[in-house]
């Protein structure tokens, strides 16, 4: 008999105490789960949006001609483009005669698919300085649609304050989560190759991505700029998990990046797969679909965190659940927005923001500086098989790793790009004509053609921050963020060299610069939220510890991107679940022994 997953909300419990109520399913909500429900803690997990089956709705296999607009929403939805982060007023979706109006990724490719994954705008409105906030209400959350790169920090990134002077350090060394990142890797399945690099941790790699002619070239003529370019370090297993009966290895297929993201496979590590069916069965998970939360309760007498209170998404009626122990996980400035929330008698600045740092420190990457070449030798050769691929390449940090460097901006930036033959050659766009001398002058620069972006740290800084906006709310009542965020001097300079140096780099190998630009994408383009209830050992100037443990109140526990201290330039997706594990083990722990 097949059992139902998950189960309708009528058949969940929401009068039981739990061991501890989990808010949010994306990475770090799904480890919470599963590392919880291993420890045999009954566990609830709430999800703001519905259960969907990618297995079933990504198609991604399916070609443009197969789909009635080629892939595309219909025209009564609407993508946010870039130009309108700019001039447009938020909130952005405001007065729009569109349908349902969604973040700026679904302007990609294939956007049909992954509609209902990405947020309404219309129903998510937030204010404040202009900011590309990509969300996603489902189970799984961005998880189901995310770039795959899969880093490590190193002690560069956890002891940057010694290096440099600013900021705070994190209250951990590589040491202490060098483990976490081991198991997240043999849990999940990450594909690379070692490089031997301190600022770059390897992992417990499975087979790696192949690099394109062109990529390999770049590769040795990197090494002789003392820099490294490695194959793409996707969190994809390609060797396959014996573990994981609900997920496949990667088989080549050439699919990643004809929609917006996702893997109807699941090679690629997604929550819903990766931790919440694993969690399922042990038998400890109980879940709940279509709960907005909107408070984190508290004992009047203890300070203590009760449980939550969420509305249901769909049908507007309010609940109320007890847990044990609650752990925040519903991504960097959702997490942010409830600890705002939870406003009482004791706690009147939100719940555990005794700091007044909640909120605050917030920071990402910064995107925008390009550059996309060709390779002269590769122009009119026969076509090869590269999009068989979940990446490309990554060029990892090179700046500012020696102490007594001289740059004028501090820590770091990285590259991805990407080369080889494609289903469809990138030189389609771009190359003018029309007719059979367009297709002609396509197939010779088939394959040819190379291009990488960069992603830089974005300092953290206190006047970097999210509040709640006293007049604007969402669709079920709740007040929205308001940001008031900004990239720095220390930003445009960073991605003044990011330009140049890209340049640098493809001059070097040789290869013909198409196009380069040197201009900051809108704040938020990257994805990678970070800060807002950072980690650290003074609860002045902090508010969670190592653990992500509040400070204030001992059951309380945020598990996102919230804790992140800095953003380093590296991808946190895995260390936000290497973390989250770690402190996982400890609650278990610390409530065997009745300390929590």
């Amino acid at each position: 008999m097949l059992v139902q997953f998950p189960p309708s909300n009528s058949e969940v419990d929401l009068t039981t105490m739990y061991d501890a109520v989990v808010v949010g399913s994306g990475a770090a909500g799904g480890m919470a789960a599963y590392a919880l429900c291993t420890h045999g803690l009954k566990v609830l997990l709430l999800e703001a949006g519905k259960y969907e089956d990618t297995s079933k709705t990504l198609h991604s296999m399916e070609w443009p001609y197969d789909h009635p607009r080629r892939g595309r929403m219909p025209p009564d939805y609407k993508a946010l483009s870039a130009a309108e982060y700019s001039f447009r007023s938020l909130p952005y979706a405001q007065n729009s005669p569109y349908k349902k109006v969604t973040s700026y990724v679904q302007g990609w490719g294939g956007t049909d698919y992954s509609k209902d994954i990405v947020v309404d705008e219309k129903q998510n409105p937030y204010t404040g300085t202009k900011y590309a906030w990509v969300r996603a209400r489902v189970v799984g959350g961005k998880t189901n649609i995310w770039g795959r790169l899969a880093l490590r920090l190193s002690d560069y990134d956890f002891k940057a304050r010694d290096r440099d002077g600013f900021g705070e350090n994190w209250p951990i060394s590589y040491s202490d989560v060098e483990s976490y990142y081991d198991r997240v890797d043999e849990l999940l399945g990450v594909s690379g190759f070692p490089e031997n690099l301190p600022w770059l941790p390897d992992g417990k790699f499975q087979r790696p991505v192949k690099l394109s002619y062109a990529e390999l070239h770049l590769r040795n003529t990197l090494k002789q700029m003392n820099r490294t370019l490695t194959p793409y370090r996707a969190g994809v297993t390609t060797d396959g998990l014996k573990h994981n009966r609900y997920r496949s290895r990667c088989y080549g297929r050439g699919a990643c990046h004809r929609h917006v993201g996702g893997c109807d496979i699941h090679a690629a590590f997604d929550s819903p797969t990766g931790l919440i069916r694993p969690a399922w069965d042990t038998g400890n998970l109980t879940m709940r679909t279509n709960a907005t939360v909107h408070e984190v309760t508290v004992d009047k007498n203890t300070g203590k965190a009760t449980g939550v209170a969420f509305i249901d998404s769909q049908t507007h009626v309010s609940y109320n659940v007890k847990a044990k122990v609650v752990l925040l996980a519903a991504s960097t400035l959702e997490s942010a927005r409830l600890i705002l929330l939870s406003k009482s008698g004791i706690y009147p600045n939100g719940i555990g923001n005794s700091s007044g740092h909640a909120g605050h420190n917030f920071c990402e990457h910064v995107m925008g500086p390009s550059v996309a070449g060709f390779m002269p030798a590769l122009v009119g050769k026969s076509r090869t098989l590269d999009d068989g691929r979940p990446g490309g390449f990554y060029v990892a940090r090179y700046q500012n790793l020696d102490k007594n460097s001289k740059s004028d901006f501090l820590r770091g930036y990285g590259f991805e790009g990407g080369s080889g033959c494609g289903m469809i050659p990138g030189s389609a766009y771009d190359t003018p004509g029309f007719g059979e001398e367009y297709k002609k002058n396509v197939r010779r620069m088939a394959g040819a053609t190379i291009d990488m972006g960069g992603f830089g740290e974005v300092l953290a800084r206190y006047e970097n921050e999210v509040s709640l906006d006293p007049n604007i709310k969402d669709a079920w009542g709740i007040p929205v963020l308001r940001f008031n965020y900004k990239f720095g001097e220390n930003e445009r300079k960073m991605c003044e060299d990011m330009a140049r140096t890209g340049r640098e780099m493809f001059e070097a190998a040789k290869f013909e610069i198409l196009s380069s630009a040197s201009n900051m994408l809108t704040e938020g383009w990257s994805i990678h939220e970070m800060g807002t209830a950072r980690m650290g050992n003074d609860p002045k100037t902090s508010v969670v510890n190592q653990y992500q443990q509040f400070h204030d109140v001992k059951n309380l526990f945020v598990v996102d991107g919230s804790t992140h201290v800095n953003a380093s330039c590296q991808n946190p997706t895995w260390t936000i679940m290497a973390l989250c594990w770690r402190s996982c083990d400890y609650l278990a722990d610390q409530m065997k022994k009745g300390e929590v």
